[in-house]
């Protein structure tokens, strides 16, 4: 397996629509995979999708820490082709971060309950609900596949900040922030 470099912002591959999967036959595919999921945990992610790899393709790799889920860990999934829709008009601001983004956090909006659905590298379609920071990550990474970075969605620019300001901030006041690491 190898890391990846990760592009980051500015990048002409961040900011196009990216093809879709068509070949699950390919070999590449799975060893693309792994070296997605190896190169999301060496950047302390949990989640990248491939046009962050320099690849404009339609695949995401994610998981949900327990801790970060009301206690359910929804373990490594690779999506391929992923498809969303929001199950109603609820959403809830929250700190995002992104590899491709490095050091900076922004507030952004967010539909709290989605569904989705995708296909697995069989090429089988699965589908699944997702509420909270599960949505949120799913959301996050599925933007990647459009060309859209999470601050072209922050509404109130005066909230994207460098993270370790805020978080210093943060505890010189004795609070507890909780930034979203996404991919």
């Amino acid at each position: 397996m190898t890391t990846l470099p990760i592009a980051r912002m500015g990048a002409e591959v961040l900011k196009h629509r990216a093809a879709e999967v068509t070949d699950f036959s390919d070999p590449a595919l799975e060893t693309f995979l792994q070296d997605m999921v190896e190169t999301m945990h060496a950047a302390r992610g949990v989640g990248l999708a491939a046009p962050q790899v320099s690849k404009p393709v339609r695949i995401v790799v994610f998981f949900v820490p327990a801790a970060r889920n009301a206690g359910q860990e929804i373990p490594m999934t690779a999506m391929i082709n992923p498809i969303i829709t929001p199950l109603d008009d609820a959403k809830n601001d929250a700190y995002e971060a992104c590899l491709s983004v490095p050091g900076l956090t922004g507030m952004v909006p967010r539909f709290t309950n989605i569904r989705y659905s995708y296909q697995d590298i069989t090429g089988a379609r699965i589908e699944r609900e997702a509420h909270g920071f599960h949505a949120r990550v799913v959301q996050h990474e599925c933007d990647h596949l459009d060309g859209i970075l999470y601050p072209q969605r922050v509404v109130d620019m005066t909230s994207l900040a460098f993270a370790d300001v805020l978080q210093a901030e943060a505890d010189a006041k004795g609070e507890d922030l909780e930034l979203d690491e996404e991919g």
